[in-house]
Protein backbone atom coordinates (compact mmCIF):
# COMPACT_ATOMS: atom_id res chain seq x y z
CA UNK A 1 0.00 0.00 0.00
CA UNK A 2 1.30 3.42 -0.98
CA UNK A 3 0.56 6.14 1.57
CA UNK A 4 1.18 9.87 1.16
CA UNK A 5 1.21 11.84 4.39
CA UNK A 6 0.87 15.62 4.10
CA UNK A 7 2.92 17.53 6.66
CA UNK A 8 3.57 21.18 7.43
CA UNK A 9 6.54 23.20 8.62
CA UNK A 10 5.32 25.60 11.33
CA UNK A 11 6.88 28.19 13.65
CA UNK A 12 7.87 26.77 17.02
CA UNK A 13 4.93 27.33 19.38
CA UNK A 14 7.40 28.02 22.24
CA UNK A 15 8.97 30.94 20.37
CA UNK A 16 7.70 34.51 20.02
CA UNK A 17 5.71 34.33 16.81
CA UNK A 18 5.22 37.51 14.82
CA UNK A 19 3.89 38.78 11.51
CA UNK A 20 5.89 40.19 8.63
CA UNK A 21 5.89 44.00 8.55
CA UNK A 22 5.74 43.96 4.74
CA UNK A 23 2.51 42.03 4.15
CA UNK A 24 1.15 40.90 7.55
CA UNK A 25 1.79 37.24 6.81
CA UNK A 26 3.27 34.91 9.41
CA UNK A 27 6.99 35.54 9.84
CA UNK A 28 8.61 32.19 9.11
CA UNK A 29 12.17 33.53 8.77
CA UNK A 30 12.61 35.21 12.14
CA UNK A 31 11.64 32.19 14.22
CA UNK A 32 12.72 28.57 14.42
CA UNK A 33 10.38 26.09 12.77
CA UNK A 34 9.64 22.38 12.97
CA UNK A 35 7.29 19.64 11.81
CA UNK A 36 3.79 20.43 13.10
CA UNK A 37 3.24 18.30 16.19
CA UNK A 38 -0.22 17.23 15.05
CA UNK A 39 1.25 15.93 11.78
CA UNK A 40 3.56 13.58 13.66
CA UNK A 41 0.50 11.46 14.50
CA UNK A 42 -0.32 11.18 10.79
CA UNK A 43 3.27 10.16 10.02
CA UNK A 44 3.23 7.54 12.76
CA UNK A 45 -0.08 6.09 11.56
CA UNK A 46 1.21 5.96 7.99
CA UNK A 47 4.31 4.10 9.15
CA UNK A 48 2.26 1.59 11.14
CA UNK A 49 0.02 0.87 8.15
CA UNK A 50 2.99 0.55 5.81
CA UNK A 51 4.82 -1.80 8.16
CA UNK A 52 1.75 -4.03 8.35
CA UNK A 53 1.32 -4.18 4.58
CA UNK A 54 4.90 -3.93 3.28
CA UNK A 55 3.92 -0.53 1.94
CA UNK A 56 5.63 2.77 1.20
CA UNK A 57 5.24 6.15 2.89
CA UNK A 58 5.87 9.41 1.06
CA UNK A 59 5.97 12.65 3.05
CA UNK A 60 4.68 15.70 1.16
CA UNK A 61 5.05 19.32 2.20
CA UNK A 62 4.52 22.79 0.73
CA UNK A 63 6.52 25.71 2.03
CA UNK A 64 9.72 27.78 1.97
CA UNK A 65 13.24 26.36 1.81
CA UNK A 66 13.33 25.58 5.53
CA UNK A 67 10.18 23.45 5.17
CA UNK A 68 12.45 20.62 4.05
CA UNK A 69 13.12 20.14 7.78
CA UNK A 70 9.53 18.91 8.16
CA UNK A 71 9.85 16.12 5.61
CA UNK A 72 13.35 15.28 6.86
CA UNK A 73 11.83 14.65 10.29
CA UNK A 74 9.30 12.33 8.63
CA UNK A 75 12.14 10.54 6.84
CA UNK A 76 14.00 10.17 10.13
CA UNK A 77 10.89 8.64 11.68
CA UNK A 78 10.81 6.07 8.89
CA UNK A 79 9.13 7.48 5.78
CA UNK A 80 10.64 6.07 2.60
CA UNK A 81 10.79 9.21 0.45
CA UNK A 82 9.67 12.83 0.44
CA UNK A 83 8.52 15.65 -1.82
CA UNK A 84 8.96 19.34 -1.05
CA UNK A 85 7.02 21.86 -3.15
CA UNK A 86 8.83 25.16 -2.93
CA UNK A 87 8.39 28.31 -5.01
CA UNK A 88 8.62 31.99 -4.09
CA UNK A 89 5.16 32.56 -5.61
CA UNK A 90 3.57 30.29 -2.99
CA UNK A 91 4.23 32.82 -0.20
CA UNK A 92 0.98 34.00 1.37
CA UNK A 93 -1.18 31.19 -0.02
CA UNK A 94 -4.45 30.58 1.81
CA UNK A 95 -6.20 27.26 2.45
CA UNK A 96 -7.70 27.17 -1.04
CA UNK A 97 -4.37 27.66 -2.78
CA UNK A 98 -2.59 25.24 -0.44
CA UNK A 99 -5.11 22.51 -1.22
CA UNK A 100 -4.71 23.21 -4.94
CA UNK A 101 -0.93 22.82 -4.70
CA UNK A 102 -1.20 19.62 -2.66
CA UNK A 103 -3.75 18.16 -5.08
CA UNK A 104 -1.48 18.93 -8.04
CA UNK A 105 1.46 17.30 -6.28
CA UNK A 106 -0.61 14.21 -5.42
CA UNK A 107 -1.51 14.00 -9.09
CA UNK A 108 2.14 13.16 -9.76
CA UNK A 109 2.33 10.50 -7.05
CA UNK A 110 0.94 6.99 -6.66
CA UNK A 111 -1.12 6.45 -3.54
CA UNK A 112 -3.84 4.31 -2.01
CA UNK A 113 -4.32 6.55 1.00
CA UNK A 114 -3.65 10.20 1.89
CA UNK A 115 -3.18 10.96 5.59
CA UNK A 116 -3.06 14.35 7.32
CA UNK A 117 -3.07 15.71 10.83
CA UNK A 118 -6.32 17.13 12.20
CA UNK A 119 -5.01 20.70 11.77
CA UNK A 120 -1.74 22.62 11.71
CA UNK A 121 -0.47 24.09 14.96
CA UNK A 122 -0.04 27.55 13.41
CA UNK A 123 -3.26 28.12 11.47
CA UNK A 124 -5.43 25.56 13.32
CA UNK A 125 -7.97 25.67 10.50
CA UNK A 126 -8.44 21.95 9.90
CA UNK A 127 -10.13 22.55 6.53
CA UNK A 128 -7.38 21.50 4.12
CA UNK A 129 -8.18 17.74 4.27
CA UNK A 130 -11.77 18.43 3.17
CA UNK A 131 -10.66 20.79 0.41
CA UNK A 132 -8.04 18.31 -0.74
CA UNK A 133 -10.56 15.47 -0.93
CA UNK A 134 -12.93 17.66 -2.95
CA UNK A 135 -10.21 18.58 -5.45
CA UNK A 136 -9.14 14.95 -5.82
CA UNK A 137 -12.71 13.66 -6.05
CA UNK A 138 -12.08 11.28 -3.15
CA UNK A 139 -14.04 10.42 -0.02
CA UNK A 140 -12.84 12.17 3.12
CA UNK A 141 -12.95 10.69 6.60
CA UNK A 142 -11.89 13.14 9.28
CA UNK A 143 -10.80 13.19 12.92
CA UNK A 144 -9.91 9.53 13.25
CA UNK A 145 -8.92 8.37 16.71
CA UNK A 146 -8.55 4.83 15.40
CA UNK A 147 -7.92 3.57 11.85
CA UNK A 148 -7.92 0.17 10.20
CA UNK A 149 -7.42 -0.58 6.52
CA UNK A 150 -8.30 -3.88 4.90
CA UNK A 151 -9.92 -5.25 1.75
CA UNK A 152 -9.71 -1.89 -0.02
CA UNK A 153 -11.63 -0.11 2.73
CA UNK A 154 -10.68 2.27 5.53
CA UNK A 155 -12.62 2.23 8.80
CA UNK A 156 -12.20 4.89 11.47
CA UNK A 157 -13.52 5.52 14.95
CA UNK A 158 -14.39 9.15 15.63
CA UNK A 159 -14.88 10.12 19.27
CA UNK A 160 -17.22 13.03 19.91
CA UNK A 161 -18.20 14.63 23.21
CA UNK A 162 -21.38 12.59 23.52
CA UNK A 163 -20.98 9.75 21.04
CA UNK A 164 -18.63 7.53 19.08
CA UNK A 165 -19.00 7.11 15.33
CA UNK A 166 -17.68 4.37 13.06
CA UNK A 167 -17.14 5.63 9.51
CA UNK A 168 -16.06 3.63 6.45
CA UNK A 169 -14.73 4.73 3.08
CA UNK A 170 -13.48 2.92 -0.01
CA UNK A 171 -9.87 3.54 -0.97
CA UNK A 172 -8.32 5.74 -2.16
CA UNK A 173 -9.43 8.25 0.46
CA UNK A 174 -8.23 11.29 2.40
CA UNK A 175 -8.15 10.73 6.16
CA UNK A 176 -7.21 13.12 8.96
CA UNK A 177 -6.18 11.75 12.36
CA UNK A 178 -6.30 13.19 15.86
CA UNK A 179 -3.66 13.22 18.57
CA UNK A 180 -5.44 10.31 20.29
CA UNK A 181 -4.69 7.77 17.58
CA UNK A 182 -1.13 6.78 18.58
CA UNK A 183 2.13 7.82 20.22
CA UNK A 184 4.58 9.09 17.57
CA UNK A 185 7.99 7.45 17.65
CA UNK A 186 11.21 9.37 18.20
CA UNK A 187 13.76 9.20 15.39
CA UNK A 188 16.55 6.81 16.32
CA UNK A 189 20.18 7.48 15.50
CA UNK A 190 19.94 4.78 12.84
CA UNK A 191 16.85 6.46 11.40
CA UNK A 192 18.53 9.87 11.37
CA UNK A 193 21.52 8.52 9.48
CA UNK A 194 19.37 6.49 7.07
CA UNK A 195 17.25 9.56 6.24
CA UNK A 196 20.27 11.24 4.66
CA UNK A 197 20.24 8.67 1.87
CA UNK A 198 16.50 8.65 1.21
CA UNK A 199 15.15 10.45 -1.89
CA UNK A 200 13.81 13.96 -1.36
CA UNK A 201 12.43 15.56 -4.52
CA UNK A 202 11.96 19.31 -4.88
CA UNK A 203 9.20 20.56 -7.17
CA UNK A 204 8.13 24.07 -8.13
CA UNK A 205 4.90 25.39 -9.64
CA UNK A 206 6.05 24.66 -13.19
CA UNK A 207 6.53 21.01 -12.24
CA UNK A 208 2.91 20.94 -11.07
CA UNK A 209 1.47 22.78 -14.06
CA UNK A 210 0.33 25.70 -11.92
CA UNK A 211 0.86 29.42 -12.50
CA UNK A 212 1.91 32.03 -9.97
CA UNK A 213 -1.42 33.82 -10.45
CA UNK A 214 -3.31 30.84 -9.00
CA UNK A 215 -1.56 30.89 -5.63
CA UNK A 216 0.15 33.24 -3.21
CA UNK A 217 -1.04 36.30 -1.36
CA UNK A 218 -2.41 37.94 -4.50
CA UNK A 219 -4.81 35.05 -5.06
CA UNK A 220 -5.82 34.69 -1.40
CA UNK A 221 -9.51 35.08 -0.59
CA UNK A 222 -8.68 36.91 2.64
CA UNK A 223 -5.85 39.00 4.03
CA UNK A 224 -4.71 40.34 7.41
CA UNK A 225 -5.19 44.11 7.44
CA UNK A 226 -3.68 45.09 10.79
CA UNK A 227 -1.67 43.39 13.50
CA UNK A 228 -1.30 44.40 17.14
CA UNK A 229 0.85 42.80 19.81
CA UNK A 230 -0.89 41.19 22.75
CA UNK A 231 -1.00 43.66 25.67
CA UNK A 232 1.51 42.99 28.41
CA UNK A 233 0.11 41.23 31.44
CA UNK A 234 -0.49 43.47 34.41
CA UNK A 235 -0.71 42.69 38.09
CA UNK A 236 -4.18 41.86 39.32
CA UNK A 237 -6.05 43.70 42.05
CA UNK A 238 -5.49 42.34 45.54
CA UNK A 239 -8.52 42.50 47.81
CA UNK A 240 -8.03 42.08 51.53
CA UNK A 241 -10.92 40.21 53.03
CA UNK A 242 -12.25 42.18 55.97
CA UNK A 243 -15.42 40.17 56.18
CA UNK A 244 -16.79 41.52 52.92
CA UNK A 245 -14.61 39.45 50.52
CA UNK A 246 -17.58 37.55 49.17
CA UNK A 247 -19.46 40.75 48.39
CA UNK A 248 -16.47 42.26 46.61
CA UNK A 249 -16.02 39.08 44.55
CA UNK A 250 -19.64 39.18 43.42
CA UNK A 251 -19.33 42.90 42.60
CA UNK A 252 -16.24 42.19 40.51
CA UNK A 253 -17.94 39.37 38.61
CA UNK A 254 -21.05 41.45 38.06
CA UNK A 255 -18.97 44.37 36.84
CA UNK A 256 -17.32 42.07 34.30
CA UNK A 257 -20.78 40.74 33.34
CA UNK A 258 -19.76 37.23 34.34
CA UNK A 259 -22.77 36.70 36.61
Amino acid sequence: MNIVVCVKYVPDAQADRTFSAEDNTTDRDGVDGLLSELDEYAVEEALKLAEASDGKVTALTVGPDDASDAVRKALQMGAHEAVHVVDDAIHGSDYLATSKILAAALGKLEYDLVLTGMASTDGVGGVVPAMLAERLGLPQVTLASELTVEDGKATIRRDNDASTEIVEAALPAVISVTDQINEPRYPSFKGIMAAKKKPLQTWDLDDLGLSAEEVGLGAASSAVQTVAARPARTAGEVVTDAGDGGTKLVEFLAGAKLV
